[in-house]
């Protein structure tokens, strides 16, 4: 009893001087990240956060297979914990108990549940990554790029821990000191006693002994290896689900600070920091989402990109940062002395140090060395660079990898954060984006377009569309200030959506106005690109004008738009209430004003946009007018709301030429189009375009059908309020 006791202790012991070493470091270098408010208050939704996604599992939950099996290995552990108190206790005394409910045999039935439960979901985990390994599904597979072999490693080492657990416990059973007596609703452990029995009461003496000891050696080596791998998950997961953004990680993006700070960009802090240009510009938040990152692939699985040949996996950018960071950090914290700048070749003595990630674009350098201290965050691979410039410029930022990611990791905001950087200190980013910020600055549209040409769109309508001027303010019989946006006003395709919007208003008796060449762009196509300067510009002199004529309530056609102007103007002093119109015209609908009676004898397939959807998860309104229209008949395609695919164009990639893989707008419009749709319906001017340059790029080569069309939403409801055209009359003989 005493040596067991002895070789526990100096187990726990070693184990726990090892890990808290790793703890500690991981502590300071966390904590050396650049101050980040904003992430520990409303303290009653952020633990209604971690009862949804920590305790019950909610995203991985999505994945119903893994996501189950994941729950019971979750619950398990936290079940199991009993066990190992158990286990503690057998080192003192062998007929230890928990006291109160330590001799309940319910406990001891959902320990063996639990254990048993665990046992299986191994088994699926080992399916999956057979099934999904990355040497058989190459990119295709979400594991793609993750470290395999310790995932692996920790497969096994969890089979250890439930089979120590089942094997200690079958022999106290047949040496009478099971805390739960010689109860068959343990069933695992009886059924493991009953297979020790024959061996006899010494022999299951030593047996316990053994595998006791066993428990507590594999318990402690998992917590080893735990906190020195990409399993730091299960202790830092419920940090970083508990200081994500709220009330979600997507919509705004966050206003640029410097240490800290706020910048002012009419009067920026010499020292100022725009974005990120070095790992120890990250903050103490993007520190801790690096490090959670469990190398699970759903981001990648579900990214636009890397689903097109692209070199961006949000997967492999977050690990990549991680092991730069973890590689730098002695020179953080101080534990070494950073080498002079300039004299350090990145590719320096040893080459073999650089790991490349085949077809991925990815390089891992190793080793805390000058040329790891010296690396460009954002640089190719032949400089050396972390992030290769082509993954950096290839994100949409459709927000799927944040929307799948199981640990809350802002993939976006880093990408975004380096972008700045890239693009303000740089001054490198795509040519082409060049011409649109041009356009932006001087003209107030990507297109360069005179300001007299937002008002076209208005000519030939039946009504007067009522024009507010700076100085005046809206007039209290005007409900809305409709915000027409650059590509509804401008945008051939985009103009027909605007003028079916302000018709169903107009027949709706709803009243509203717009603000006709005094509207300039809101800034999203800069801000995107990550040029902060010219979206502060243009959305500053935005605010002053609709704070200056009284705008309260704002309908506006364009996602991007919509997601500006409720979500990013607050941050320049612009309060609104802003809808999309796909919700006005369901509201509409809903209340009767707007009744479709026309059938429209056509099948059609809804297209979420990703800042509609997923950045403001407005997924219903669009459907529920869908299916008011009599006579339509709606299909989803596979990857819709949530898991919707983007088309190609956020990210300002509307302006940037899709020059690697496959055109994203091509790879969406064919699932599409596989459910043989008449229309294809969508709520965005640029998916507008996007899908209907695809549309026609497949009918001339026919893959599709002649009669195919792109619709927006509100197209659709105006046709079926539409009278039919009268049949022409016969002549007369």
């Amino acid at each position: 009893m005493a040596l067991r006791l002895i070789i526990g202790g100096l187990l726990t012991v070693a184990a726990l001087a090892i890990a808290g070493r790793r703890v500690w470091w991981l502590t300071r270098l966390v904590r050396s990240g650049q101050p980040q408010h904003g992430r520990t208050g409303d303290l009653t939704a952020r633990l209604r956060t971690q009862a949804v996604e920590v305790l019950g599992q909610r995203r991985l939950l999505r994945w119903s297979g893994p996501g189950l099996a994941h729950l019971l290995t979750f619950w398990g552990f936290l079940i199991l914990g009993a066990t190992i108190v158990e286990a503690y206790g057998a080192l003192f005394d062998r007929r230890f108990h928990i006291p109160l409910i330590g001799r309940w045999r319910m406990l001891g039935l959902t320990e063996d549940f639990f254990a048993v439960a665990v046992l299986g979901a191994l088994v699926a985990f080992a399916y999956w990554r057979i099934r999904q390994a990355p040497k058989r599904g190459r990119r295709d597979s979400r594991f793609y790029g993750s470290h395999t072999g310790p995932a692996w490693g920790i497969l096994w080492m969890i089979f250890g821990v439930v089979a120590t657990l089942l094997l200690y416990r079958g022999a106290q059973i047949n040496t009478g000191v099971f805390p739960f007596g010689r109860s068959r609703l343990p069933f695992a452990s009886y059924l493991v006693a009953t297979a020790l029995h024959p061996l006899g009461e010494s022999a299951n003496e030593a047996i316990e002994t053994i595998f006791v000891l066993g428990q507590i050696g594999v318990i402690l080596a998992f917590l080893i290896i735990v906190v020195h791998s990409k399993h730091l998950h299960i202790g830092l997961a419920p940090i970083n689900v508990t200081t994500k953004r709220l009330p979600k990680a997507l919509g705004p993006l966050l206003p640029m600070e410097s240490r800290g700070e706020p910048i002012n960009f009419e009067n920026p802090k010499d020292d100022d920091v725009f974005g990120r240009g070095k790992i120890e510009d990250f903050t103490w938040k993007g520190y801790l989402d690096l490090a959670t990152c469990t190398e699970c692939g759903r981001c990648q699985s579900q990214c636009p990109a890397w689903n097109t040949g692209k070199p961006l996996s949000p997967k492999l950018v977050i690990m990549n940062l991680r092991n730069h960071l973890f590689a730098k950090a002695p020179y953080l914290l101080g534990d070494l002395e950073p080498p002079a700048e300039g004299t350090v070749q990145v590719h320096g003595e040893d080459p073999t140090r650089h790991h490349a990630v085949p077809e991925s674009g990815y390089e891992r350098v190793v080793g805390s060395t000058p040329a790891q201290a010296s690396r460009p965050l954002v640089g190719t691979l032949e400089q050396g660079g972390v992030i290769d410039p082509d993954v950096l410029w290839s994100c949409t930022t459709c927000g799927a990898c944040v929307e799948q990611c199981p640990v809350d990791i802002e993939h976006v905001d880093h990408i975004m954060d380096m972008r700045r950087f890239q693009v303000l200190v740089e001054s490198s980013f795509p040519s082409e984006a060049g011409v649109m910020l041009r356009n932006l600055e001087n003209k107030g549209n990507p297109w360069g377009m005179n300001a007299t040409a937002r008002e076209e769109w208005t000519q030939g309508l039946d009504f007067d569309v009522r024009r507010i001027e700076p100085g005046a303010t809206i007039p209290a019989d005007v409900e809305y200030l409709f915000w027409v946006g650059c590509a509804g006003a401008l945008e051939d395709r985009s103009k027909k959506v605007t003028r079916a919007v302000a018709e169903l208003l107009h027949t709706a008796d709803v009243s509203f106005a717009i603000l006709g060449r005094h509207e300039s762009c809101t800034g999203d196509p800069a801000r995107r690109l990550g040029n902060e300067f010219v979206f502060q510009m243009l959305g500053q002199a935005n605010v002053e004008v609709l704070n200056s004529v009284g705008a309260k309530k704002i309908v506006a056609t364009c996602p991007h738009c919509f997601n500006t102007l409720a979500n990013e103007y607050p941050q320049l002093g612009g309060d609104y209430q802003v809808v999309h119109h796909t919700q006005l015209l369901a509201m509409l609908v809903e209340t009767g004003k707007l009744v479709p009676v026309q059938p429209v004898d056509q099948k059609v397939t809804y297209h979420d946009p990703c800042y509609l959807g997923r950045h403001n998860e407005v997924y219903t309104a669009p459907r529920d007018v869908l299916s008011a229209v009599p006579g339509l008949r709606s299909q989803e395609m596979h990857r819709c709301k949530e898991r919707g695919f983007c088309c190609g164009a956020g990210g300002a990639r509307m302006w940037m030429e899709e020059k690697i893989g496959k055109r994203i707008n091509v790879a969406r419009t064919e699932e599409a189009l596989g459910l043989d749709p008449d229309v294809i319906s969508t709520a965005c001017p640029y998916c507008m375009v996007m899908l209907s340059d695809a549309v026609v790029a497949k009918q001339q080569e026919g893959a599709a059908r002649d009669d195919v069309t792109v619709l927006d939403v509100a197209q659709i409801l105006q046709r079926s309020l539409a009278a039919p055209s009268p049949a022409p009359s016969a002549p007369q003989g």
